[in-house]
């Protein structure tokens, strides 16, 4: 469906995840989509995916990502994921290897950008991108990744 558009900037990949979800209200449906759009667009990555807060363990649970099998489950507070949710801060990691307590999943994975997701205060998880490249990310992608989940967020 989006295969011959050149995506050129967050604002044109953000206007396609809202003509994506907003008439669906099915989280899963809505997070598949969302992690399969920004794998096919974003260069230089490795896995796309959600996390999910599960209250009850307090800790994250995989979600609909794109790439290699993942880690399970992060406790909160542990890792590039758990910390930045826990701190509700977009958190970029240059060099994941550098990073205490970096959970590594995939050994290919150099950086990575996780976007903590709160809807209207409650927590529900976060987003992750992981790079198999140094410094892939950028204070672009944080403004544009922010501005994905914050559309996200409304629709699931």
């Amino acid at each position: 469906m989006y295969t011959a558009v050149e995506i050129k900037d967050y604002t044109q990949l953000n206007q396609m995840l809202k003509g994506l979800i907003e008439d669906e209200a099915d989280r899963i449906a809505n997070l598949s989509n969302a992690a399969s759009l920004l794998n096919q667009f974003l260069d230089n990555v490795n896995w796309v995916g959600f996390y999910l807060y599960k209250e009850q363990t307090d800790e994250l649970v995989l979600g609909p990502f794109q790439g290699l099998p993942a880690c399970v489950r992060i406790q909160n507070g542990k890792g590039v994921c758990g910390t930045a949710f826990r701190g509700n801060d977009i958190f970029i990691v240059d060099d994941v290897n550098e990073f205490p307590g970096h959970i590594a999943c995939d050994a290919n994975s150099k950086s990575e950008i996780v976007v903590p997701i709160y809807k209207d205060s409650e927590p529900v998880g976060v987003l992750d991108i992981d790079a198999p490249v140094y410094e892939r990310f950028t204070e672009e992608d944080r403004a544009g990744l922010a501005e994905f989940v914050d559309i996200l967020k409304n629709h699931i």
